[in-house]
């Protein structure tokens, strides 16, 4: 067989998106489709005191809605940290986070719901920096862990004598950087469609770049067995690790569409993809390297603090 270094290799879904034939999630359209849309949090950490929905269940369109009570069962993608649920219960840690999400007949209808939801919130002081998650007088971000912290876990890896190494060194660099951290932003936003089957089983559409992860989590909150959900990955408008996620897309659309029996999508805003995105932490970096005078490396000696959100 030849070698493929050094020949010409259509990419195989090239001619599908240059086209426009190719078919995003948010393009798809089933038979009494409706849409959700997430009433979210203003504060960046408080507890949840009240959601009144009355206004909003009453706006002709509106056909029901979800709150956090309803998806208590806690997910995540580290087996260390099980520690989020699709909306916000009990209180809120961060601005943007979900906390209802309410479906209608069409996305501007859905939209006004969102508006003439009512939340009371009592402030709790928010966690905003590294410094304030590494100060044990600071509220506890999760209050009810086993080892109430702000930090999530400590890594230590240690290869060889780094202090022997640094004096043998010639020059000795020693620095702190600031990482500001980063969001993905792909083309296409996080969406989700999901549709109820009638022997009780479910079809879920996701633009994600992981379904095992998404098929395990829906499983797991919505209380199913994983095979009796169809997770389907269309074609996704990429994602650079940011859609690597399960995501309150996708369990929120599986939930409603079970809940009112027929088809709920839900397709995030640009400016909900900076609420939503699982990024590049902003980190904290402190380095001090040993080299000798021709450049080769004695010794690294190196600390990071990853300010890693109000999430695992």
């Amino acid at each position: 067989m030849s070698s493929p270094v050094g020949t010409y290799a259509a990419k195989i879904d090239g001619r599908e998106k240059i086209t426009g034939q190719a078919r995003f999630v948010a393009d798809m359209k089933l038979p009494r489709m409706v849409h959700a849309k997430f009433v979210r949090s203003t504060q960046a950490h408080a507890k949840i005191l009240s959601i009144d929905l009355s206004a909003a269940l009453a706006i002709p369109g509106v056909l029901g809605a979800c709150i956090g009570e309803e998806l208590p069962k806690r997910y995540g993608v580290i087996p260390v940290a099980q520690d989020e649920t699709a909306l916000a219960l009990a209180k809120v840690r961060y601005i943007g986070e979900p906390v209802v999400c309410i479906a209608a007949v069409d996305e501007e209808t859905a939209y006004r719901a969102c508006q003439a939801a009512v939340i009371h919130y009592e402030s709790i002081t928010p966690v905003f920096t590294i410094e304030d998650a590494l100060d044990p007088t600071k509220p506890v971000i999760h209050d009810g862990a086993r080892k109430p912290s702000n930090i999530l876990r400590r890594v230590f890896q240690e290869y060889g004598d780094a202090e022997k190494g640094l004096g043998e060194a010639e020059v000795v660099v020693e620095s702190t950087y600031d990482y500001p951290g980063s969001t993905h932003v792909p083309l296409e936003s996080h969406a989700a469609l999901a549709r109820p089957e009638p022997d009780g089983k479910l079809t879920l559409w996701s633009s994600t770049q992981n379904p095992h992860y998404v098929l395990r989590d829906v499983a797991k909150v919505l209380g199913m067995r994983e095979q009796d959900i169809r997770l389907i990955k269309p074609v996704v408008g990429a994602g650079y690790g940011g859609k690597c996620d399960p995501f309150c897309t996708d369990i929120c659309a599986s939930h409603l569409a079970r809940k009112l029996g027929r088809p709920v999508r839900i397709v995030l805003t640009r400016e909900e993809v900076f609420y939503a995105h699982r990024g590049r932490d902003p980190t904290r970096m402190w380095l001090k390297m040993g080299f000798t005078k021709d450049g080769a490396i004695t010794a690294v000696d190196f600390k990071a603090w990853a300010e890693g959100g109000a999430y695992a």
